[in-house]
């Protein structure tokens, strides 16, 4: 995915939102750049969907500072949000009117002068092009969150915000969601801020990515440095961990070794140590039952879901 590093599309400065006593968002800092597929990860509750209201000025912060395209969103909110599409939560529709009758009354809502030929263009980029008669109360609901992307995408906007875009899809809805994503950065250039409780969902698009919780930022970075292979907590499970133990004693696997619980050993090794520690183990009379490698991010995100639940 290309990536213009020297050009800040969104810019998200010291933001707070406190909701009377509770603190929705403090303190949170983003760059998100040109060309980028954001990740915005966190668990249900981390503040997701206010940070994505203050930046589409649905609630205004409590303090901090939001530029996009390099304005400040207070100040020039109409010609900073004419450049934005977004989605959030459900997208909503006319049953009994077609998918293009219901684009064009949004399009004629929304002030932007789009044309026949632009509806059919989303219609097709969404993968809705043969079903334009139809009545939206025949959709699926993937069919539909396909329909509110190509509501999002129809004047044609630089950013895209999409918050929690899968919700509800069965896998096939999901991967096509993906796709369009992916589809939407790649050939059509678009920057893509994509708010998601899934680190699969957002692993599998996104070049970039933050973790939240409770508000606050607690990792950020490239997506393919924070997943590095070599970056791995492996769990191998023996048949005696105590001579497994005493095994590795004197050796560099030792220095490596992070806890013992019953049968189990678990690690801090790279991908290409796992086969060599396996064969090590094997050599020296321990049987291995299983070997299960968890990724760090992996292990801090599902401890962050933890504590928020």
């Amino acid at each position: 995915m290309e990536n213009f590093k020297d050009e800040l599309i969104i810019e998200i400065k010291n933001l707070s939102k406190n909701f009377k006593n509770l603190k929705a968002v403090d303190n949170l800092n983003i760059n998100v750049f040109k060309g980028d597929v954001f990740g915005f990860l966190g668990p249900n509750g981390a503040g997701k969907s206010t940070t994505i209201r203050m930046l589409l000025t649905l609630i205004k912060p409590t303090k901090g500072n939001i530029k996009i395209f390099g304005k400040d969103l207070q100040k020039e909110r109409l010609s900073i949000l004419r450049n934005v599409g977004a989605i959030v939560e459900k997208p909503d529709f006319y049953g009994y009117l077609s998918a293009y009758k219901n684009l064009e009354i949004l399009s004629r809502i929304s002030g932007h002068d789009i044309s026949k030929k632009r509806i059919m263009e989303v219609l097709e980029l969404v993968g809705l092009a043969e079903r334009y008669k139809s009545k939206v109360k025949t959709f699926s609901h993937g069919m539909k969150q396909r329909l509110g992307l190509a509501q999002a995408l129809l004047h044609d906007p630089e950013l895209i915000i999409l918050d929690e875009p899968t919700t509800g899809l069965d896998p096939m809805g999901m991967k096509e969601i993906r796709d369009l994503i992916i589809h939407l950065s790649r050939d059509q250039k678009k920057t893509v801020f994509l708010s998601s409780h899934i680190l699969y969902e957002v692993e599998q698009v996104a070049n970039r990515m933050i973790i939240i919780n409770k508000g606050t930022a607690r990792v950020e970075g490239a997506v393919k440095e924070l997943l590095d292979a070599s970056n791995l907590s492996v769990t191998f499970e023996v048949n005696d961990v105590e001579k497994a133990k005493s095994v590795l004693l004197n050796t560099t696997w030792s220095q490596k070794l992070k806890g013992i619980t019953n049968n189990k050993m678990e690690l801090s090794i790279s991908n290409s140590d796992v086969a060599m520690l396996n064969r090590f183990l094997v050599e020296n009379g321990i049987d291995v039952s299983s070997i299960i490698p968890t990724r760090s991010l992996e292990e801090y995100f599902l401890k962050i879901t933890e504590e928020a639940s």
